[in-house]
């Protein structure tokens, strides 16, 4: 490993897999099941200037996302562990979106270090952020997205429109958007 990014790190995964010798793992693999498989924590993916839905679905496309540990973090900077949304809450919500796409069911783990403030408040704030970005996301016109994204030449500009007016406080103080299905 030289960087210790998500894709190497399922380089790796199925690098062991192949040095594999038992039995009972060689049986498993042969079934299709991944024995060597990820748990990132947003922060780390960040750290290493990834793009986090991106360094999500490489996992998820080969049934190797085992967990996740979600804060939030600057591009490429220390450790800081920070509340999940507090830093690119877009990249938050692109998570979710592709987690969704992806029909992922698994469980979400806080990894937090909080500032000035009891652990509990904090926990509460980092449920509160995912759910609300989850809220945002599933009020989402998906087909809409998706035919966006499928015909670019019959919707240029469309999709970031839409999602800044799904961002925005009060969307009905803006342009009324075309459909584009």
């Amino acid at each position: 490993i030289l960087f210790g990014t998500t894709p190497e790190g399922l380089l790796l995964g199925h690098h062991v897999e192949g040095l594999l010798r038992n039995a009972e793992n060689r049986r498993l693999l042969e079934a299709g099941h991944a024995l060597c498989c990820l748990n990132p924590e947003i922060g780390h993916v960040l750290m290493g200037f990834e793009d986090l839905a991106y360094a999500f679905s490489w996992p998820l496309s080969e049934g190797r996302l085992a967990h996740s540990h979600w804060n939030s973090q600057p591009l490429g900077n220390y450790d800081q562990d920070l509340n999940v949304g507090a830093v690119s809450p877009e990249q938050l919500e692109a998570l979710l979106y592709t987690l969704k796409m992806y029909g992922y069911r698994g469980y979400l783990g806080i990894d937090i270090n909080p500032e000035r403030m009891p652990v509990d408040v904090a926990l509460k704030i980092n449920f509160d952020a995912i759910r609300a970005a989850k809220d945002r996301i599933n009020s989402l016109d998906h087909e809409a997205i998706l035919h966006a994204v499928n015909h670019p030449d019959r919707a240029r500009g469309w999709l970031e429109a839409y999602l800044i007016r799904a961002r925005a406080a009060h969307p009905e103080r803006l342009p009324a958007l075309p459909r584009v299905c």
